[in-house]
């Protein structure tokens, strides 16, 4: 870490514990975080010990996993709970009980660049370990796997993905959905592909009519769903044609850190308490609307709990 930093970093640093953005006039990340340059040649322990800090990012529409609920200085949810059972863990490895936490908000474009480049330490949320992706960016263990599925009305008459033909479907930029299914859409005859900033636009751009359908995980489509002025008009359809694992991303090239990180989900799943975690999430209702999502936990989910890895599948 540089012993002298501008005037500006110290009044950033002064104004930490205010918002989740520190030294921004919205919660829009930069990617050009000067701290996270000057930390890439460092592991993240000494990062984070040196500065005092911890930097997670989180998403602010990913329900039920990192999102902004009733309290817009607070991100929440399932992935968000793990990520701060992380915490709790660097502060017992660094003896640092103390350590401050700053929120970075990431988006499906943007996530992967802000932890390759460290100006964010940890990312939970909704992100899809794949090969691909490990060539930038470290996994956790995983803690969700999911199917990638359509949310549309119920009369719309989409059932499947082949209902698609002509039509138009929305999904999010920078997701493993929107790759997939732009690799099939000649084959599958769809009429047009919108690619939406975030979850919640998607799902706006659906309730609006601009799209019959709105491919994204199983979950998060449940989610989306739980948030309509009347969740009984949308319905979740189709065979999931792909199926993946999420993770928390770090930096590549830092098995210190990951090990920290690794051992404290598998320590949540070992003793027990992932289930009650779940059942928080999933199985009661969360904010903003108490609406229960009704997602009992999977077999596949049980059987990654059971036997924790970082592999992509």
């Amino acid at each position: 870490m540089l012993l002298k930093r501008p005037l500006t970093s110290l009044l950033c640093a002064s104004t930490l514990v205010f918002g989740l953005s520190a030294c921004s006039g919205d919660k829009t990340p930069s990617s050009n975080d000067s701290a996270g340059k000057e930390s890439s040649a460092s592991g993240t322990l000494e990062k984070i010990k040196q500065s005092g800090t911890i930097v997670l990012g989180y998403r602010d529409s990913s329900i039920p996993f990192s999102y902004i609920a009733d309290n817009p200085n607070q991100p929440v949810g399932y992935a968000h709970d793990l990520q701060l059972k992380v915490v709790d863990a660097v502060k017992q490895k660094l003896n640092m009980p103390d350590l401050k936490i700053r929120y970075n908000l990431v988006t499906s474009q943007n996530r992967i660049p802000l932890v390759s480049n460290g100006t964010v330490d940890l990312e939970c949320g909704s992100t899809t370990n794949n090969k691909e992706r490990q060539q930038q960016v470290a996994f956790s263990v995983g803690y969700f796997e999911v199917g990638s599925r359509l949310l549309t009305a119920k009369d719309s008459g989409v059932k499947d993905f082949a209902d698609l033909k002509g039509k138009k479907l929305v999904t999010t930029a920078g997701t493993t959905s929107e790759r997939y299914i732009r690799q099939h859409e000649k084959e599958l005859g769809i009429g047009e592909i919108i690619s939406a900033k975030d979850h919640a636009e998607s799902f706006l751009m659906l309730q609006n009519g601009r799209a019959a359908a709105f491919m994204m995980d199983d979950i998060l489509l449940a989610g989306e769903k739980s948030k309509a002025k009347d969740p009984n008009q949308w319905v979740i359809v189709g065979t999931a044609p792909i199926h993946e694992i999420y993770g928390c991303m770090l930096r590549k090239g830092d098995p210190e850190f990951k090990q920290v990180v690794d051992d404290a989900i598998k320590a949540v799943y070992s003793s027990g308490e992932i289930n009650n975690m779940y059942k928080k999430w999933f199985e009661q209702p969360i904010p903003p609307k108490n609406i229960n999502l009704n997602f009992p936990m999977s077999e596949q989910l049980k059987a990654l709990i059971a036997s924790p890895h970082d592999r992509d599948q």
